[in-house]
């Protein structure tokens, strides 16, 4: 055996006695519901629409938050372990165990009789490489770590965008295609919301009225690291070289994945133009701020193709990202929007920009196989075993419908 692995081993076998004794001792309660995450110390996203609405239909259940952010520090790491044994006792006694992320204490026990652990997966589609897909990629877990840990095991149900993306996800969770239902992502009913839209850019341009009447530009890099040990990246875009070209017509919002690390990549002479948007607003509401998404391997393209706006595509390690952690697709026929990895061309396509949108419409169209805002009340009926309800296939009514910008 490798040691390395010996304190996940004993940690496995630990939480596995005590969920024992805990299913031992306390039976399921049939009305019990928890909600879990390491991504956030709020509960946001998948797992905020699905339990707001199954209050709504439920408002007699027990609703129980396991939503703590992951620290990696020592004590970090302690309190983690002291957090797990929470969720050992809400998995033995919920009825509904509901995850939106890789959640160890799932993977180490065996669900009881009667108990439904649902994955609502944080990323939408399917793009770069995820869980078994990742196996013996630097990102990705080793052989003989999953002799010990059977990640992303025990999943009663996953719910995804639409079928074209439910082979992908049977490969990443080890899992039958029969447990995967493409009803849809929660969190995107958002964008078929036209009062949180416009709520959401009033709230903006009211914490920052200095951007009013500017293009806003969104820079939200995809995860660097492995699991929750995030790298410390530099910005690849010079943004000060852009500010030069572009003016005072543009701002430039950053948005970190929530497990990166902040880094100091705005200097004193472009605070004008870049700001780090992290606090206060969510990704969607940022989304629907955003006149152009530029990004590299981040799913958050999917969700962004909603809005019909124009998608870049910046990276200056394509070649490298391909061995650490490869895509579904290939990368560059995938995309749709044009790639850069050098800052002058992406400035000189904003400059110019040419709104031919047929591509973002098609990949939203390949993607999503419900277009109606009700995948959160589809998928609570689903759990329940209710009729999912009439579906109204329709395409999102263009920005300029939506949202009557500053």
């Amino acid at each position: 055996m490798n040691l390395k692995f010996l304190p996940t081993i004993i940690v496995k076998y630990f939480l596995r006695i005590v969920f024992n004794i805990m299913a031992l001792v306390f039976p399921i309660k049939e009305n019990k519901v928890t909600f879990a995450s390491y991504r956030s110390n709020v509960i946001e996203g998948n797992l905020n629409y699905v339990y707001q609405e199954m209050a709504s239909q439920y408002p007699d259940y027990q609703y129980s938050f396991l939503i703590k952010k992951f620290n990696g520090s020592f004590l970090g790491k302690i309190e983690y372990i002291l957090h797990m044994l929470k969720s050992v006792y809400a998995i033995a006694t919920s009825r509904y165990f509901i995850i939106d992320d890789f959640y160890f204490p799932v993977y180490v026990i065996k669900p009881r009789t009667g108990t439904d652990i649902i994955q609502l997966w944080h990323a939408v589609g399917a793009f770069k490489k995820f869980g078994l897909s990742t196996v013996n990629k630097s990102f990705g877990p080793s052989k003989e770590y999953l002799q010990h840990v059977k990640i992303h095991s025990n999943y009663s149900k996953v719910y995804v965008s639409g079928e074209s993306v439910v082979p992908y996800y049977a490969e990443a969770f080890g899992m039958d295609e029969d447990k995967i239902f493409p009803l849809g992502v929660p969190r995107t009913d958002f964008f078929f919301d036209k009062n949180k839209i416009n709520e959401s850019q009033e709230k903006f341009y009211l914490q920052f009225p200095e951007v009013i009447n500017k293009k806003v530009l969104l820079y939200a890099p995809t995860f660097r690291g492995k699991s929750h040990d995030p790298k410390k990246i530099s910005c690849p875009i010079n943004i000060g070289e852009l500010r030069a070209m572009l003016g005072d017509e543009y701002v430039f919002l950053i948005h970190l994945h929530p497990y990166m690390q902040q880094n100091s990549w705005i200097h004193e002479k472009d605070q004008s133009f870049a700001l780090m948007i992290n606090e206060n607003f969510t990704i969607e509401e940022i989304m629907a701020v955003a006149d152009i998404l530029i990004t590299d391997y981040s799913s958050i393209i999917f969700d962004y193709s909603l809005l019909e706006r124009p998608i870049l595509f910046y990276a200056d390690d394509l070649q490298e990202y391909l061995q650490e952690r490869d895509f579904y697709f290939d990368y560059r026929k995938f995309i749709p929007g044009p790639f850069f990895d050098e800052t002058r061309s992406l400035g000189d396509w904003i400059l110019n920009e040419k709104n031919d949108l047929t591509s973002i419409v098609k990949f939203k169209e390949d993607f999503f196989d419900y277009l109606d805002g009700k995948s959160a009340k589809r998928i609570v009926n689903h759990i329940h075993g209710k009729d999912i309800g009439e579906i109204e296939h329709r395409t999102l009514p263009r920005t300029s419908e939506l949202v009557n910008k500053p």
